[in-house]
């Protein structure tokens, strides 16, 4: 449905928010007055936020090569599905947009488009060849986070680096002066999820608000860590749900006085932060049993091994984006459940890719790879795809013993020359969207590498917030 077929704004709404998820999945984006958005249908907004890193910085092989100097505006329709109110801001609206128009013709005579370069373009691509087969998917994420606060030698304020210190975070309290906080990891404790009901409350609260399925949370296996489970749902709705969710849990703890952090792996000694994917796939024909992975009496089909080898098969390459910057490779390589290999296989959360124990109709793949820091858009397109590959081609699954073909990259440089190299890849995100995602994140790998202390200089400058 278009902007012009949606009922007018309502009468209370004064502004609106457009939002823009970029590679980072933050929302990037603009304020206007409701007359103005909706004159413009959205609003426009500079290119340059196509083609910039983490940081701001401005990568030579991308800006010019792919998003023009001069920085044409965008057109950023707004998709009305997603038009929401603010929560706790009745006058304000907010709603996710769709970078729309050509950008420039490059060198090789090439027309590059805003929708080239969007992520969230790439994955409604996605839905649309799953259509093409037939089929929709349902999907539902497990999203891992971490409360923290900074110590007190390492405050927001503080530009000093000290190799001494390079974890420069503690447990966050529950409130102010709270008279106590987690000195271990307190796993699957309901009492320390309880300190921070009110926390939660407030998070719950902007869920109902902006409509994000989030049904139950939990303390996880690292220090201060929790995990929010989502209800099962259409691939876009659950991907704008996620790059929503983000921003929440950040907005919140930011209002209670500590950080929500997506970092991978701030805490040494124990797990990162995952954002693992159930899949399930559904035939839409109306036929009586619509379910792709299993027959009516529980067992698995065939059709659920060969997406599963697909995403297999394809994993070396989609590790770029299921582990964006050079700390999510300190979570892949020390283990703790986050496997190192594209292993496959049944209730074992070992494996990359598992099937859980389920009913016939809830039978679906987990991917246990993607980080908390990964981008929503992205890896769900990366993961179709190569699901849908495997269906179109049906491959056999690796052996888990065959190490050497399994080994995942370990390390974002490894990992970056796996994307740019895999045809499959450009295919499900495409290839201008590849070459400018490449580009950006080895502007941000050598920007790192430069520091004196890169973890503390960078990791924990800009991926404590940002990621």
């Amino acid at each position: 449905m278009s902007f012009t077929q949606q009922p007018a704004l309502p009468s209370n709404v004064e502004r609106v928010e457009c939002v823009l998820g970029d590679f980072t999945s933050l929302a990037r984006g603009k304020t206007v007055g409701s007359a103005d958005f909706a004159a413009a249908q959205g609003c426009r907004m500079s290119s340059a936020v196509l083609g910039v890193t983490l940081t701001t910085g401005v990568p030579d092989d991308v800006m010019g090569p792919i998003v023009p100097k001069n920085f044409t505006d965008l057109h950023m329709v707004a998709d009305m599905t997603t038009f929401k109110l603010r929560p706790a801001r009745p006058h304000e609206a907010t709603v996710i947009c769709d970078s729309v128009g050509i950008l420039h013709t490059n060198d090789a005579g090439e027309v590059i488009t805003a929708q080239d370069l969007s992520p969230r373009a790439a994955l409604k691509a996605t839905v649309a060849r799953l259509a093409a087969m037939g089929l929709q998917a349902t999907v539902a994420p497990e999203l891992e986070f971490f409360l923290l606060r900074r110590t007190a030698s390492h405050n927001a304020s503080d530009d000093s680096s000290s190799a001494s210190n390079p974890a420069p975070v503690v447990a966050a309290s529950p409130w102010p002066n709270a008279p106590v906080s987690e000195v271990l990891t307190e796993c699957n404790c309901v009492e320390r999820a309880s300190a921070f009901d009110a926390f939660f409350d407030d998070i719950y609260a902007a869920c109902r608000a902006l409509d994000i399925p989030a049904t139950g949370h939990a303390h996880e296996a690292s220090f201060s860590q929790f995990e929010v489970n989502f209800a099962p749902g259409p691939v876009l709705d659950q991907a704008d749900a996620v790059f929503r969710f983000k921003r929440v849990v950040r907005e919140v703890a930011a209002r209670h006085g500590f950080i929500g952090s997506f970092a991978p792996k701030p805490i040494d000694d124990d797990p990162g932060c995952g954002m693992h994917w159930h899949i399930s796939l559904q035939h839409t024909d109306q036929r009586p049993w619509p379910h792709v992975f299993a027959h009516e009496d529980g067992s698995n089909t065939p059709e659920l091994t060969y997406f599963m080898a697909g995403m297999q098969r394809q994993t070396q390459a989609a590790m770029a984006v299921f582990a964006p910057y050079d700390m999510s490779y300190e979570r892949i390589n020390h283990n703790d459940a986050n496997p190192t290999h594209a292993t496959t296989g049944e209730e074992d959360r070992g494996v990359a890719l598992r099937v859980p124990a389920s009913s016939a109709a809830a039978r679906r793949v987990e991917n246990r790879l993607p980080g908390g820091d990964s981008n929503p858009y992205l890896s769900l397109a990366a993961m179709l795809g190569a699901g849908m590959d495997g269906l179109e081609q049906r491959p056999t699954l690796i052996p888990n013993t065959d190490t050497q073909a399994l080994q995942l990259p370990s390390n974002l440089p490894q990992a970056l020359a796996a994307l740019r190299n895999s045809p499959d890849m450009r295919r499900h995100l495409g290839t201008h969207l590849v070459d400018a995602y490449v580009g950006i994140k080895r502007h941000e790998h050598h920007e790192r590498a430069a520091l004196h202390n890169p973890r503390l200089d960078w990791d924990f400058r800009h991926l404590l917030h940002l990621a």
